[in-house]
């Protein structure tokens, strides 16, 4: 009797042992790790553990830390119905399947879920990448989202937008933001919205161009991403503005979909919206892409389409519809004509985009569509020459330079974390804007040791051309560390920006800018020295040559007074290396040094 307890004790714990074996081995799964969020090496954080920042979604004591336990509790949860069953519907599933389970109705107990998913369903995945904003701290990279199509052809207004998002409040102004999004302040959660309302948040108020890629994704890949967001409604992740951000987030659906392809594999120090796109086409999950331009894009598409004299009298039409009446409109054929009336009407749209729709506002937009609708149908002019942001230059970039400043020789090692200068590669980057952050330049003098020639914690510059439809501010800020003369050439700390106007007229784009200066000098007597001052430039854009002539000067309250020219100019060798020559002069009372330099400059992801 005993033998026969022992041998069934022993064949119990034999079996028990054999399923936590099956159990250890499924949850090594890539699909297991993927619905756990669980990415090691990703990231420089969280390592080996779940990204996940939430209690609510785990069923084991440590399930965040030990992907098995969280198995052994999810298995115990999930087998019979039940409202754990209708939490976790894809991890349901991932175990059902492993485990041989069959329940023709797994989920008819599950009306909330059920009701939500009859409403959420997709034959098609596109990642949309809305180009950068420079106005918005939290947008000047870009943006990733997902969009989920009802079918192949469906209109895209009845599509659904899957967005990830730090859960701001109103109350933060732009620099706190930055300041909370790189400290991971925020929790970030995914956020399921009509994406129509992103169409007109992004390409319609902000002005931002769309790209739009489609993903080769099959039905039960995207029925994976649909059932795991269903687990992640109201769940909270860290957010943190370099890395575990919007883009981030995204590759860990595409994980979830399709496990084992590589695209979270490599060690992020920085997560950029357009290296997400990148990572996406090199392992060919890319199968087309599509450009939506913004209202802003559209109108100088149409304004590109008149000549000098239509403009003005396109400006003017919009202004006073009445305009259509008089000979000088009258004088032009009418193909011309509808074409400025088109110009105008968008421009009417454009300007007012932001406000709630006045009287007057309506007034103008009804007389200029009923002159429109007396006129030949024009096609609208197309938005081309744009280059896909993926197309780009890496994000990051180290260069090797020589050069003479004064009579002394040097070289010079840079390396810059992200992103764009004005002189870099534009192919795939807008014209006149800049986004530079932690660039890091270490100089070598025969003279001497190897000292810190600049550390730049920010550089942002954006010079939007104006004509006689759209008025933008130019403006920039930067920051950090600089060598500068005070008495000698010393390291100082600096923060200084300004704003202004620039023009463009073919490929040269002037810009004037007001600026001021807050100078911390060892050579100064105060903590703190401000200064004020401005900028005067000219940009060239000419293929693979890119062009700056400049001149700024600051003059400080403590009667030091300083100005720096500069002439400079890069050649784009390839897609990731360049090369640029620069002559600077730097003056100040009583004196002034002429720096040259060549650098080699090589862009990576």
């Amino acid at each position: 009797m005993r033998t026969g307890l022992l041998c069934l004790l022993f064949c119990l714990l034999a079996g028990v042992t054999r399923a936590d074996d099956g159990l250890a081995t499924l949850a090594k799964q890539p699909r297991w790790h993927a619905l756990l969020h669980i990415n090691p090496g990703a990231t420089l954080r969280d390592r080996h553990r779940s990204y996940v920042d939430d209690d609510n979604f785990f069923l084991a004591e440590h399930g965040a830390d030990d992907p098995f336990a969280e198995l052994r509790a999810s298995v115990a949860a999930l087998r019979e119905p039940g409202a754990e069953r209708c939490r976790f519907p894809a991890r349901y599933r991932f175990i059902a399947t492993s485990l041989g389970w069959h329940d023709p109705q797994p989920f008819a107990h599950c009306a909330d879920y059920l009701q939500w998913r009859a409403s959420v369903h997709a034959k098609r995945a596109v990642l949309v990448f809305p180009a950068a904003y420079l106005n918005s701290p939290s947008s000047m990279f870009g943006h990733t989202l997902l969009r989920l199509d009802q079918g192949e052809d469906s209109a895209v207004w009845l599509s659904w937008a899957v967005n990830f998002g730090a859960m701001t409040s109103e109350q933060d102004n732009s620099l706190f933001y930055m300041y909370r999004g790189l400290a991971g302040g925020y929790p970030g959660q995914f956020n399921l919205v009509p994406y129509l309302k992103k169409i007109q948040e992004y390409s319609h108020m902000e002005s931002r161009d769309m790209w739009e890629y489609s993903l080769d994704l099959n039905q039960a890949q995207i029925d994976w991403i649909i059932d795991h967001l269903w687990e992640l409604k109201e769940i909270n992740f860290d957010y943190y503005f370099f890395d575990e951000n919007c883009s981030f987030r995204l590759l860990e659906l595409i994980e979830v979909a399709r496990p084992g392809t590589g695209v979270l594999d490599e060690l992020r120090f920085a997560e950029l919206p357009v290296n997400t796109v990148r990572s996406l086409d090199q392992r060919g999950l890319i199968t087309e892409r599509h450009y939506r331009p913004s209202k802003q894009v559209e109108l100088e598409a149409f304004s590109e389409g008149l000549s000098a004299d239509e403009r003005s009298l396109a400006r003017a039409l919009a202004d006073d519809p009445g305009l259509a009446d008089s000979d000088a409109f009258r004088a032009y054929p009418a193909e011309r004509r509808a074409l400025m009336a088109q110009t105008a009407y968008r421009y009417v749209r454009f300007v007012h985009r932001k406000e709630d729709r006045s009287e007057a506002v309506a007034g103008q937009s009804f007389a200029l569509l009923r002159l429109i609708s007396t006129l030949p149908a024009v096609a609208p002019p197309r938005a081309t020459g744009k280059a896909p942001p993926e197309s780009g230059h890496g994000s990051q970039m180290i260069a090797a330079a020589a050069g003479q400043l004064g009579g002394d020789d040097f070289g010079e090692f840079s390396y810059r974390l992200t992103y764009h200068d004005l002189l870099d590669n534009s192919l795939g980057f807008p014209e006149g804007a800049q986004i530079q952050g932690l660039g890091l330049t270490v100089r070598s003098t025969e003279s001497g040791a190897p000292e810190l020639e600049e550390l730049q914690l920010v550089g942002i510059r954006s010079f939007s051309p104006r004509d006689q439809f759209a008025k933008p501010l130019s403006w920039y800020v930067e920051g950090g560390l600089e060598r500068a003369w005070a008495g000698r050439r010393r390291l100082v700390r600096y923060l200084q920006g300004g704003a202004g106007a620039s023009w463009r007229y073919g490929g040269w784009q002037p810009y004037l800018l007001a600026s001021a200066r807050a100078e911390n000098n060892s050579e100064f007597s105060e903590v703190v020295t401000p200064g004020g001052g401005g900028e005067a430039g000219m940009l060239y854009h000419a293929g693979r040559w890119q062009w700056q002539l400049s001149t700024a000067g600051h003059y400080f309250t403590n009667d030091v007074y300083r100005h720096r020219s500069r002439l400079a100019v890069q050649y784009a060798l390839s897609q990731q290396q360049g090369l640029r020559a620069q002559v600077e002069r730097e003056g100040w009372r009583g004196g002034d040094d002429t720096e040259f330099k060549l650098q080699w400059r090589w862009y990576y992801d």
